[in-house]
């Protein structure tokens, strides 16, 4: 009891203090007040003004005293009267019960209490002087109104609002927009030389082009080319620039800068570095190989072969192929001669496949490329992801192999690229200069290092461009390209399922009157299965190209479907690179590819030097999402979907039953016709290209008639798999 007397006690002390606590806080808000007037009148009177005279500031500062002696006085007699009616509380609460011990205990209390209470009443008291002199020390207000607001707040305001923290708050989680991270190029690649894009509109006549020998001129009208593309005008300069004091030298007796050249398919980039190899050669006196060209296929190189024959028709000059479609005694004998002097060389071009020239560097006797000047790179990417044998770095070494004749002029010898120094300068010796041609080419430093490039200049048509809205502002279009399409490109993809893509590739065939459409598949036993699938249905011709087939059928098949004598050729990757094939007026992508420079070599088959061509990709559900954003990738934006409804691929299903009948009857002919090992073990491989591409058109089948030819397809499927197993 005498506890709880106790506590009641202390909290009824507690809630006069808080009381006591306001009263002193008005009381000194008042006074404050008082003083604010006070210092106010002073200073009105000190700047001259009609103020109150002496008597009233006297009058001013007897009522500011009373007013305070008032305030006190009021604090006194509320502390008075409620430690009266604690006083009375007390007495009321105690009992009869309550022992000496309880008594003194609520003393002790009480003792205690009212030390704390003067304690706390000799802080304030100090509080309140410290606060009258920081208040009498500080500025004066600014006019009377601004005062009485200011003060009141700021005395209000220390017990309301306690002084923010310092401290800062760890964890924050609001979003903020991650700054993209920007590749750091070197100078060559972040400032290019850019190429105009758009072909049509940019054609420069040849004769505007300065520097071309006249011979030259006359070849090229004589091909029907009056005017040059935007990359050629800009490149073939360029390069006779290089090579304006002959081909011993650079210019000014300097290395020669070493060229990258970045443009769309078909923009004319074989004929930007032949017209001016040839032309710097064309007073060349002693035959050596003096420019090498090395391409990633034998049909390009072919193809690349050719251009230079016509241009080097009557100059003397000797264009030599090696790519392994002749043997390599055959090619030996093209590029060496034996004298009694020793070997001389018998090219002084030569078109090559990286694995055949390794070979011929390593074996060929007399084969030397001391004197070589050009070094021309095409299809750049690829070779530089596909070093075979390491052949670059052999054709570095053989170009800098010191030779072994005595009598050999040591005047023009070549050493390996150092510091320029004097000593370097004294004597002049043929450089080497690297040309670098893609439509894809790389933007990676790393991989770039690998070709040892000095000093390079990059030409490319990948920029970004403006376009003009209606109300005549600018916007930046192709901000985030990467690759650049021809011109008259237009693409589209056909959303589908594997059951149905044989049927869409027949109905595209069938409903559009293409000429020459080209096919393209991952795998050359997708091109063999898909081809014979076609073959069987029949009404189109049709041929495939892929490296199963040997040299001379793949060449035979190339001019007849330049001639248009095949529609559809199904091909693989092999002629997706730098092929140049007229008269292409579609391409099909039978498979989705699985990269974006292989779809960009792709439809570059069609819509070549400007003209206009179509695309198609047939692309699976599960693929499309990803086939979209490679493209969103790379800049590609103005891909289209193409939708077949099911009802135009309903009349095809009939005649698809006959081409499975005739697949099962040739299946069963061949099976027992074959009877030989070796010819057996073809007819397992024929045997299982033709059950797989009956299993795709049973699917297909069914897909679209239901389930009510199961049972046969099945057994057609049964069939064919016991023959392929015997």
């Amino acid at each position: 009891m005498a506890l709880f007397a106790v506590s009641r006690y202390a909290g009824e002390e507690e809630d006069a203090e808080d009381e006591a606590q306001e009263e002193r806080a008005r009381v000194l808000l008042e006074r404050l007040r008082e003083q604010a007037r006070a210092r106010q009148l002073r200073r009105q009177q000190e700047l001259g003004g009609a103020g109150p005279g002496p008597g009233d500031e006297a009058a001013e500062g007897k009522r500011s005293a009373e007013s305070a002696a008032q305030g006190r006085g009021r604090l006194r007699k509320e502390r008075a009267g409620g430690s009266a009616e604690l006083k009375r509380r007390r007495d009321g609460e105690r009992g009869p019960e309550a022992d000496s011990e309880g008594d003194t205990e609520q003393r002790e209390g009480r003792s205690n209490l009212k030390n704390k209470s003067s304690k706390r009443k000799k802080r304030d008291e100090e509080t309140e002087g410290a606060e009258e002199g920081k208040k009498e020390n500080g500025e004066g207000a600014e006019g009377n109104q601004s005062t009485e607001e200011e003060l009141p707040s700021a005395a209000l305001g220390e017990e309301a609002h306690p002084p923010p923290s310092s401290l800062a708050v760890l964890g924050d989680y609001d979003k903020k927009p991650v700054q993209k991270v920007q590749p750091f190029l070197p100078h060559w690649l972040a400032q290019p030389k850019l190429v105009q894009k758009r072909i049509k509109e940019n054609l420069i006549p040849i004769r505007d082009v300065p520097g071309i020998h006249p011979k030259l001129l006359k070849k090229l009208q004589m091909n029907g080319i009056e005017s040059f593309f935007p990359v050629q005008a800009e490149v073939i300069p360029a390069v006779l620039q290089s090579a304006s004091n002959g081909y011993l030298m650079g210019q000014g007796g300097y290395r020669p800068k070493d060229i990258c050249v970045s443009a769309p398919t078909g923009s004319g980039k074989t004929l930007s570095f032949v017209i001016p190899i040839v032309q710097v050669l064309l007073d060349r006196v002693v035959c050596q190989v003096r420019a090498l060209v090395v391409l990633p296929t034998k049909e390009l190189a072919q193809q690349v072969s050719k251009v230079f024959n016509i241009y080097t028709d009557g100059t003397g000059l000797k264009v030599v192929l090696i790519t392994g479609q002749k043997s390599f005694a055959k090619e030996q004998e093209m590029l060496v001669q034996k004298k009694v002097t020793g070997y001389c060389s018998l090219a002084d071009i030569i078109v090559a496949t990286p694995g055949r020239l390794a070979d011929h560097i390593s074996k060929t006797a007399g084969f030397s490329l001391t004197q070589l000047r050009f070094l021309i790179i095409d299809e750049a990417d690829r070779m530089i992801d596909d070093m075979h044998q390491n052949w670059l770095n052999q054709v570095v070494k053989a170009a800098f192999r010191a030779e072994n004749d005595a009598g050999s002029n040591t005047l023009f010898q070549r050493t390996k690229p150092g510091p320029v120094t004097a000593a370097s300068c004294c004597y002049p010796q043929i450089p080497l200069q690297k040309l670098l041609f893609s439509a894809t080419l790389t933007q990676d430093p790393e991989k770039l290092q690998q070709l040892g490039l000095f000093q390079p200049r990059l030409f490319t048509s990948v920029y970004s461009e403006k376009k003009t809205l209606g109300d005549g502002t600018e916007t930046e279009r192709d901000a985030e390209e990467k690759y650049t399409l021809p011109e008259g490109l237009s693409q589209s993809y056909v959303p589908c399922d594997l059951n149905s893509k044989p049927l869409l590739l027949l109905h595209f065939m069938l409903t559009k009157k293409f000429t020459r459409v080209l096919c393209f598949t991952n795998s050359r036993e997708a091109s063999h299965r898909l081809f014979l699938l076609v073959q069987a249905f029949g009404g189109i011709t049709v041929a495939e190209f892929s490296s199963r087939l040997p040299p001379s059928e793949r060449q035979r098949t190339m001019k007849e479907f330049e001639q248009g004598k095949i529609r559809l050729l199904i091909s693989t990757d092999a002629t997706a690179r730098g092929i140049d094939i007229k008269g292409v007026n579609c391409v099909i992508n039978y498979d989705t590819p699985q990269f974006i420079r292989t779809y960009v070599h792709r439809v570059g088959r069609t819509a070549r030097a400007g003209k206009a061509g179509l695309a198609f990709s047939m692309v699976l559900r599960i693929q499309e999402r990803r086939f979209l954003q490679m493209l969103k990738d790379a800049g590609i934006s103005d891909m289209k979907q193409h939708l077949v409804k099911g009802k135009l691929l309903k009349p095809l299903v009939q005649q698809y039953e006959e081409a499975l009948s005739k697949l099962e009857k040739t299946v069963k002919v061949t099976a027992g016709g074959k009877k030989s090992r070796k010819r057996g073990r073809k007819l397992k491989i024929l045997n299982y290209s033709l059950w797989s591409s009956l299993q795709v058109m049973t699917s297909t089948s069914i897909s679209i008639l239901g389930p009510s030819l199961e049972l046969r397809h099945l057994f057609w499927c049964e069939g064919i798999a016991s023959l392929s197993a015997s």
